[in-house]
Protein backbone atom coordinates (compact mmCIF):
# COMPACT_ATOMS: atom_id res chain seq x y z
CA UNK A 1 0.00 0.00 0.00
CA UNK A 2 1.30 3.47 -1.03
CA UNK A 3 1.63 6.37 1.54
CA UNK A 4 -1.19 8.85 0.63
CA UNK A 5 -0.69 12.59 2.17
CA UNK A 6 -4.33 14.66 2.21
CA UNK A 7 -4.67 18.47 2.30
CA UNK A 8 -8.08 19.11 4.05
CA UNK A 9 -8.57 22.95 3.42
CA UNK A 10 -11.15 25.27 4.70
CA UNK A 11 -12.76 28.24 4.91
CA UNK A 12 -14.51 29.11 7.58
CA UNK A 13 -15.53 32.57 9.56
CA UNK A 14 -17.54 30.90 12.50
CA UNK A 15 -15.80 27.48 13.23
CA UNK A 16 -18.07 25.19 11.86
CA UNK A 17 -16.81 24.52 8.57
CA UNK A 18 -13.16 24.17 10.36
CA UNK A 19 -14.94 20.99 12.43
CA UNK A 20 -16.03 19.50 9.99
CA UNK A 21 -12.92 19.68 8.11
CA UNK A 22 -11.05 18.43 11.18
CA UNK A 23 -13.65 15.49 11.54
CA UNK A 24 -13.10 15.03 7.85
CA UNK A 25 -8.99 14.69 8.34
CA UNK A 26 -8.94 12.75 11.84
CA UNK A 27 -11.56 10.05 9.47
CA UNK A 28 -8.80 9.55 6.92
CA UNK A 29 -5.93 9.21 9.74
CA UNK A 30 -7.87 6.02 10.72
CA UNK A 31 -8.28 5.02 7.45
CA UNK A 32 -4.68 4.92 6.92
CA UNK A 33 -4.29 7.95 5.26
CA UNK A 34 -1.98 11.36 6.15
CA UNK A 35 -4.09 14.35 6.55
CA UNK A 36 -3.21 17.70 7.10
CA UNK A 37 -6.04 20.00 8.18
CA UNK A 38 -4.94 23.76 7.46
CA UNK A 39 -7.10 27.41 6.83
CA UNK A 40 -7.17 27.70 3.23
CA UNK A 41 -5.49 30.74 3.16
CA UNK A 42 -2.45 29.48 5.40
CA UNK A 43 -1.53 27.17 2.20
CA UNK A 44 0.61 28.79 -0.12
CA UNK A 45 1.70 25.30 -1.97
CA UNK A 46 0.14 22.22 -2.47
CA UNK A 47 2.99 20.36 -4.32
CA UNK A 48 3.52 17.53 -1.37
CA UNK A 49 -0.05 16.16 -1.38
CA UNK A 50 -1.39 13.56 -3.26
CA UNK A 51 -4.82 14.13 -2.95
CA UNK A 52 -7.02 17.67 -1.92
CA UNK A 53 -10.72 18.32 0.06
CA UNK A 54 -11.91 21.66 0.08
CA UNK A 55 -14.52 23.28 1.91
CA UNK A 56 -16.30 26.53 2.26
CA UNK A 57 -18.88 27.99 4.64
CA UNK A 58 -21.97 29.70 3.23
CA UNK A 59 -23.03 32.90 4.14
CA UNK A 60 -25.84 34.61 2.20
CA UNK A 61 -25.69 31.60 -0.63
CA UNK A 62 -22.06 32.88 -1.28
CA UNK A 63 -18.67 30.14 -1.19
CA UNK A 64 -16.12 31.20 1.51
CA UNK A 65 -13.67 33.92 -0.16
CA UNK A 66 -10.92 31.87 1.31
CA UNK A 67 -12.11 28.35 -0.35
CA UNK A 68 -13.23 30.65 -3.66
CA UNK A 69 -9.25 32.27 -3.55
CA UNK A 70 -7.64 28.29 -3.18
CA UNK A 71 -9.26 27.18 -5.97
CA UNK A 72 -8.58 29.73 -8.21
CA UNK A 73 -4.66 29.79 -6.71
CA UNK A 74 -4.36 25.96 -6.65
CA UNK A 75 -6.03 25.21 -9.91
CA UNK A 76 -3.34 24.38 -12.08
CA UNK A 77 -1.32 22.04 -9.71
CA UNK A 78 -4.12 20.44 -8.75
CA UNK A 79 -5.62 19.17 -12.22
CA UNK A 80 -5.28 15.42 -12.77
CA UNK A 81 -5.10 15.15 -9.36
CA UNK A 82 -8.20 13.97 -6.55
CA UNK A 83 -9.98 17.01 -5.72
CA UNK A 84 -13.39 16.92 -3.30
CA UNK A 85 -15.26 20.04 -2.37
CA UNK A 86 -17.67 20.33 0.54
CA UNK A 87 -19.80 23.45 1.60
CA UNK A 88 -21.64 23.75 4.89
CA UNK A 89 -24.51 25.76 5.73
CA UNK A 90 -27.90 25.29 6.15
CA UNK A 91 -29.27 26.06 9.63
CA UNK A 92 -31.63 23.55 9.00
CA UNK A 93 -31.80 19.62 8.38
CA UNK A 94 -31.97 19.98 4.29
CA UNK A 95 -28.92 19.00 3.66
CA UNK A 96 -29.29 15.31 5.45
CA UNK A 97 -32.80 14.99 3.74
CA UNK A 98 -31.77 15.95 0.24
CA UNK A 99 -28.66 16.74 -2.15
CA UNK A 100 -28.02 20.33 -2.16
CA UNK A 101 -26.50 21.40 -5.77
CA UNK A 102 -23.39 23.93 -4.90
CA UNK A 103 -23.37 27.46 -5.18
CA UNK A 104 -22.12 29.31 -8.00
CA UNK A 105 -18.23 29.77 -6.83
CA UNK A 106 -18.59 26.21 -5.33
CA UNK A 107 -19.91 25.00 -8.90
CA UNK A 108 -17.11 26.77 -10.61
CA UNK A 109 -14.59 25.19 -8.48
CA UNK A 110 -15.86 22.20 -8.96
CA UNK A 111 -15.71 22.83 -12.69
CA UNK A 112 -12.11 24.33 -12.69
CA UNK A 113 -10.22 21.95 -10.24
CA UNK A 114 -12.25 18.96 -12.11
CA UNK A 115 -13.38 18.10 -8.38
CA UNK A 116 -14.88 14.15 -7.95
CA UNK A 117 -17.83 15.12 -5.99
CA UNK A 118 -18.98 18.30 -3.75
CA UNK A 119 -21.16 17.71 -1.09
CA UNK A 120 -23.07 20.35 0.63
CA UNK A 121 -23.91 19.38 5.28
CA UNK A 122 -25.54 21.31 7.84
CA UNK A 123 -24.06 24.08 9.01
CA UNK A 124 -23.73 25.88 12.79
CA UNK A 125 -24.20 29.23 14.50
CA UNK A 126 -23.28 29.54 17.30
CA UNK A 127 -24.51 32.61 19.85
CA UNK A 128 -20.92 33.96 19.79
CA UNK A 129 -20.86 34.13 16.28
CA UNK A 130 -18.75 37.16 14.96
CA UNK A 131 -20.38 39.48 11.87
CA UNK A 132 -23.43 41.41 11.74
CA UNK A 133 -25.42 39.17 9.97
CA UNK A 134 -24.37 36.45 11.90
CA UNK A 135 -25.42 38.26 14.89
CA UNK A 136 -28.29 39.38 13.59
CA UNK A 137 -29.47 35.53 12.58
CA UNK A 138 -28.71 34.59 16.13
CA UNK A 139 -30.99 37.21 17.35
CA UNK A 140 -33.84 36.04 15.16
CA UNK A 141 -33.52 32.84 16.74
CA UNK A 142 -31.52 30.93 13.42
CA UNK A 143 -28.36 29.30 15.65
CA UNK A 144 -28.07 25.83 16.34
CA UNK A 145 -25.44 22.88 15.18
CA UNK A 146 -26.75 21.03 11.99
CA UNK A 147 -23.83 19.15 11.08
CA UNK A 148 -24.19 15.65 10.92
CA UNK A 149 -21.35 13.73 12.39
CA UNK A 150 -21.99 9.89 10.74
CA UNK A 151 -22.68 11.70 7.17
CA UNK A 152 -19.22 13.83 7.22
CA UNK A 153 -17.52 10.70 8.28
CA UNK A 154 -19.51 8.15 6.07
CA UNK A 155 -18.65 10.98 3.13
CA UNK A 156 -14.28 10.85 4.51
CA UNK A 157 -14.84 7.21 4.75
CA UNK A 158 -15.95 6.81 0.97
CA UNK A 159 -12.83 9.34 0.04
CA UNK A 160 -10.62 7.20 1.63
CA UNK A 161 -11.55 4.15 0.35
CA UNK A 162 -11.77 6.25 -3.19
CA UNK A 163 -8.26 7.43 -2.90
CA UNK A 164 -6.93 3.42 -2.01
CA UNK A 165 -8.17 2.76 -5.07
CA UNK A 166 -5.94 5.10 -7.07
CA UNK A 167 -2.28 5.42 -7.54
CA UNK A 168 -0.66 8.56 -6.43
CA UNK A 169 -0.63 11.67 -9.09
CA UNK A 170 3.45 10.91 -11.18
CA UNK A 171 4.65 14.12 -10.70
CA UNK A 172 5.08 13.50 -6.99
Amino acid sequence: MRHWRVLVAYGSKNGGSAGIAEAIGQTLREQGIDADVRPARSVHDVAGYHAVVLGGALYMSRWHADAVRFARRHAGRLRGRPVWLFSSGPLDTSADEHDIPPVRAAGRARLRLRARQHVTFGGRLSEQARGWVARRMVRDGLCGDYRNPDRIRAWARGIAADIHSDEPSPDD
